[in-house]
């Protein structure tokens, strides 16, 4: 592309451009006690001093995702980068760009490590840009205060000027035109994360900043002796209220924006403008607040030095900010129209090649044609008309902006009719493959067989010829018109998904039409209507609840009431197991309805660490009792005796780690840091634990209750470890009620089939022979609806997994407090590792204990899974068409994010079957005897 800058003589030599990485707009604005005489001051008097008599100011509002480099790049190169770039951890470059540092003569850069090498390593000449950076290991969470990144930032500035004294290649280099001086400001971002951005550390970190600038602009003044240097002063991304960020929550995306010196308009006390209710409390009503997009500052920047603005920049140019004569106004505005323009007309070129019916996009045709609109505007500023050029070059600027949505946007349509029906075609298939495979007239709904049947429901030799030949022709159609349209390769993998779906359900359609007919048969079409519809129903409350996590709660409630719905035979003699269902529902509904944003709290840790211990002790006393193996009385007290030893182990490791944990805590707290006896202790708890349900009982049969609080047991530590408020209890309340669900449906499953349960226990290997017999000896009815609840089940616990202590939508609202108990040292992937592990751990239990209750059920592996998984598509659909690129970017972020959890939610389910298999995939499960089952033949 063309690159585009102003001729005329630029406002300013050299650009100073701060970032405090990770500064809220509010926090640097607002007035806050002073912790001593608790008079409101503000932390930032010579930035506020600025506002009042030297510069324009506003808030900076980002894109999601709030990181650091996405927001950088916006900052520096005006476009808002693709989050394919969180694969390199958002510190390479997955593709080189143009940047105001590429662009300038030379840029001195001090700062991180994790930011600074992006923009020197994509440069066209990297020795165009010089990077002063500190040691990764400087980037420690826990070493107290974070500050100490900034002090560093200023002294090397500081240095770097008195080097060139004494160096005068190094002097003539500073003394050139269109330099940069880059100052990465790392420590409010640390500060923030360790100790939250409305502790005094990060309030603190502020007025050091601010007193750092103030010096750098005094230093300035005294090196160049001129006013020609302009300075820039803003943030990457805010902070939320939990030291964390990355979604789209305003405390994310409002950050602040200051701008002073050569080139830059003063203060607007005449008419202030652009203040509303976020800016009350501010006391900077008198000066007018100009609000800007992120990407607009890389345009401003390149306007202020007189260099090429980055070819892929989208940025706005600010007027507000700039303080120059109408014509260089108008040549900036024109420039800044004209590079935008490029990229359009770029673009437009490539699909224009590429489209056999290509529609431009309307409103830049006619007289907004982009020749058209240059030799208007040169024609308006060549006659002095500068107002009215600056207002056709932003109507231009606008609709060209409009433009590279419509290009971006131009497959919409095709791509989102070929995915829907990709998943509408996966639906049909997997639920016809259960039918097929799991179903058949003479079998229990989920029940396995494998006897070979004669399958009158199959397409003829000619029919599937004639479907197989039709498929072909339609994607060999639809190759085509991508080959023409130059489609990338995932394009193709969007076609042939529907096609091969949908050809396996024509060819198979009789055995889902089979299926459908027998089961009205069966319930009666108002009965079997109703259930779909339910279960339909069912899955758009579980959509609702992504955005209302209360919805779970009232689920909870309703669920408590479920054992008085249940049959007579059931509630007979099951009391106490409905008693604890409803009390573990009620007390599992309450975390659901609790803030997301809770501070940390000790006595809450300590809380939910003694209700684990107790439960293990409890474990200890009952569990081994009624969990006898098979065998002679010695090896039943053997195998007794080892459990127990086990589970006082476990439960051991949970009491240590209640105490370590609040040792820890309480000295982040004193600001002392990690104590290195505790970093330790806690690596070995979490290495023992995780480790137990894949040493003991893993490859050996044992009592499906007793391997399930094996397990619950092993990862009761690490959510211990990992906590920083009620996390531990949540997971007691959910283990109880997962536990007492599954002892619920067995019980129900056991008075369908009208006998007690037995005392025989079988292997995976056995149950598939007693399906086989059973199922060949026409034993069981067909009750497929009836196993669709487990599935809903499933996926509503699911469900409650992901929200019961946070939104996994954003990982933002997860406190990174919580992994400061095991590293405190800066390490984006290691931290979000550890941080997903504890996130990862409901779902666990969740997997392992529907694995055990499909054995329970008389059901096949994956059968149950596989159930859930064919129908959760419907609510990733719901998802595909929420999502949303309009609004405020809380809500853009969120859509995205539930369309991507829905989407993954398919290998999701298959990686937690895996586990699950893996965790409880021998277990012995008692069964219904055999000489029962023949009674029902």
């Amino acid at each position: 592309m063309d690159q585009h800058r102003v001729e005329a003589p630029a406002p300013a030599k050299r650009l100073v451009l701060f970032v405090a990485d990770g500064l809220r707009a509010d926090k640097l604005y607002q007035f806050h006690p002073n912790p001593e005489t608790n008079v409101p001051e503000t932390k930032a008097p010579f930035l506020r001093s600025i506002i009042e008599k030297e510069g324009s100011w506003g808030v900076s509002h980002t894109r999601v995702p709030t990181e650091s480099r996405p927001g950088h790049v916006a900052i520096i190169a005006g476009f808002y980068e693709d989050v394919s770039a969180v694969t390199k951890g958002w510190q390479m470059n997955p593709v080189n760009f143009d940047s105001v540092f590429n662009q300038s003569e030379h840029t001195w850069s001090f700062g991180s490590p994790d930011i600074l090498p992006m923009f020197a390593q994509g440069a066209s000449d990297p020795d165009r840009i010089d990077t002063i950076m500190y040691p990764a290991e400087h980037e420690d969470f826990g070493a107290g205060d974070g500050s100490v990144l900034d002090t560093w930032v200023f002294e090397h500035f500081t240095e770097l000027l008195e080097n060139a004294k004494s160096d005068p290649a190094l002097y003539k280099k500073l003394h050139s035109d269109k330099i940069v001086f880059f100052l990465h400001l790392l420590g409010l971002d640390t500060n923030g994360h360790s100790h939250l951005p409305t502790s005094e550390f990060y309030l603190n970190n502020i007025k050091i900043v601010d007193e750092g600038i103030k010096k750098v602009t005094e230093q300035l003044k005294e090196f160049y002796g001129d006013d020609k240097t302009s300075y820039v002063f803003s943030a990457d991304h805010g902070m939320g209220n939990r030291g964390a960020h990355g979604d789209g929550h305003p405390d994310n995306t409002r950050t602040p924006i200051i701008a002073w010196g050569a080139g830059i308009k003063g203060p607007n006390t005449v008419n202030p403008q652009g203040h509303d209710e976020f800016s009350a409390d501010w006391q900077l009503d008198a000066y007018s607040r100009h609000d800007v997009k992120q990407a607009d500052i890389a345009p401003l920047m390149a306007s202020l030095i007189g260099i090429n603005y980055p070819v892929n920049s989208v940025g706005e140019l600010p007027l507000p900010y700039l303080d120059a004569s109408e014509s260089f106004r108008a040549q900036s505005t024109f420039t800044n129209t004209l590079q935008i323009l490029e990229q359009y007309h770029v673009k437009q070129e490539q699909k224009r090649r590429t489209e056999l019916f290509f529609q431009p996009y309307p409103g830049l045709t006619g007289a907004h044609s982009p020749e058209a609109v240059k030799k208007q505007v040169e024609a308006l500023i060549q006659a002095e008309k500068y107002e009215e050029a600056e207002a056709e070059c932003t109507l231009v600027r606008d609709l060209c902006l409009e433009g590279l949505r419509y290009l971006q946007t131009y497959d919409w349509l095709f791509l989102r009719s070929v995915v829907s029906a990709g998943y509408l075609g996966w639906i049909a298939f997997s639920l016809n493959f259960i039918l097929k495979t799991f179903v058949s007239s003479n079998e229990r709904g989920l029940g396995a067989s494998r006897v070979p049947r004669t399958n009158n429901n199959v397409a003829s030799a000619t029919e599937e010829k004639l479907l197989n030949t039709l498929s072909v022709v339609v994607f060999a159609v639809f190759s085509v018109i991508l080959t023409m349209k130059h489609s990338p390769p995932l394009y193709y993998v969007y076609v042939a998904f529907p096609v091969f779906f949908w050809n396996r359900v024509a060819l198979e359609r009789r055995e889902l039409l089979a299926a459908i007919s027998k089961t009205i048969q069966t319930y009666g079409w108002i009965k079997a209507l109703g259930s779909v519809l339910g279960y339909i129903v069912a899955l758009e409350i579980l959509v609702y609840s992504y955005f209302n996590r209360g919805i779970l709660s009232i689920c909870f409630m309703f669920l408590a009431l479920w054992p008085l719905f249940l049959p007579a035979a059931v509630q007979r003699n099951n009391t106490l197991l409905m008693v604890s269902w409803s009390l573990s529902c009620l007390g599992t509904s309450i975390f659901t309805l609790l803030p997301v944003e809770i501070d940390e709290s000790q006595s809450l840790i300590f809380a939910g660490g003694l209700i684990l211990t107790l439960s293990g002790l409890f474990a200890i006393w009952i569990v081994p009792t009624i969990t006898l193996p098979i065998g002679s009385a010695e090896a039943q007290v053997q195998a007794t005796t080892t459990a127990r030893y086990v589970m006082g182990f476990q439960t051991v490791l949970i009491a240590l780690s209640t105490i370590i944990v609040n040792s820890t805590v309480r000295s982040l707290v004193a600001h002392e840091g990690l104590p290195l006896l505790n970093q330790v202790v806690s690596w070995i708890i979490l290495g023992i634990t995780a480790s137990i349900p894949f040493v003991y009982g893993a490859r050996s049969s044992q009592h499906y209750l007793l391997r399930l609080v094996i397990i619950y047991l092993s990862f009761a530590p690490t959510f211990v470890l990992l906590s920083t408020a009620y996390e531990a209890i949540f997971y007691f309340f959910l283990a109880s009620t997962l536990l007492s669900w599954l002892m619920l449906e067995r019980k129900i499953y056991s008075a369908s089939e009208m006998q007690p349960l037995s005392d025989a226990l079988y292997t995976e290997k056995r149950s598939l022979t007693s399906s086989l017999s059973s199922s060949s000896a026409g034993a069981n009815g067909s009750t497929a609806v009836t196993d669709a609840r487990p599935a809903i089940f499933f996926l509503f616990f699911i469900n409650v997994a992901f929200f019961g202590t946070g939104n996994v939508a954003s990982l933002a609202s997860f406190s990174l407090q919580s992994v400061f108990r095991l590293t405190t040292m800066f390490n984006p992937f290691f931290m979000g590792a550890l941080l997903i592990f504890k996130i990862l751990i409901p779902f666990f239990l969740v997997s392992s204990v529907f694995r055990v209750l499909g054995r329970s059920l008389d059901l096949p592996p994956f059968s149950l899974f596989l159930l859930g998984l064919a129908t959760t598509d419907v609510m990733t659909l719901n998802f595909f068409y929420l999502v949303r690129d309009d609004g405020s970017w809380l809500e853009i972020g969120t859509s995205i994010s539930h369309f991507c959890i829905s989407s993954l939610m398919v290998l999701f389910t298959i990686l937690l079957f895996a586990l699950s298999d893996l965790l409880v995939g021998r277990v012995l499960v008692p069964v219904v005897g055999e000489g029962q089952r023949k009674k029902r033949s």
